[in-house]
């Protein structure tokens, strides 16, 4: 019976009493207000200020952490000659100069660079290589006293 009388009679003493909101809840349609945080006027719009600040370098962050990694993608595809993706270049566009690569990603780069470069060298391939260095020597130096035998028939200096 009490419930059947609770509702019939509940929401309009809420009307009248001005709608009867707890301290929980928040008030002026679901915002938030200086009374609803228990705080001054002037303490209510410094928190607001603040609360926006912050929200604005928390954005600030991820847009560059964001580039940062569009970055790597970018120079990961350059070095293993993978087709470019627009977004990630516009996406490190938009963020400008400020990118910078982690330490331990360069390290590893470089490491990574130094290698190639090793390998690419004559005497990186050389090393590379199973090669016969005695066959070689026998060869070059068969050619070559082929090669002063045909100079001597056909020069008279010689």
């Amino acid at each position: 019976m009490s419930f059947l009388l609770q509702q019939m009679l509940g929401d309009k003493l809420k009307n009248m009493t001005g709608g009867g909101t707890t301290d929980g809840e928040e008030s002026e349609g679901g915002k938030e207000s200086a009374a609803s945080k228990g705080m001054s006027r002037e303490e209510f719009e410094e928190y607001q200020k603040q609360l926006i600040e912050e929200k604005i370098t928390r954005d600030k962050e991820f847009a560059t952490k964001k580039a940062e990694r569009a970055n790597l993608r970018v120079l990961m595809r350059d070095k293993y000659r993978i087709p470019q993706s627009a977004q990630d270049e516009a996406t490190v566009q938009m963020a400008g100069d400020d990118l910078d690569i982690p330490e331990e990603l360069a390290k590893m780069v470089d490491e990574d660079e130094e290698q190639e470069e090793m390998n690419d060298s004559f005497l990186g391939k050389l090393q590379n290589m199973d090669v016969d260095f005695d066959s070689i020597k026998a060869k070059a130096q068969s050619t070559m006293t082929e090669v002063k035998q045909v100079a001597e028939e056909k020069c008279v200096m010689m």
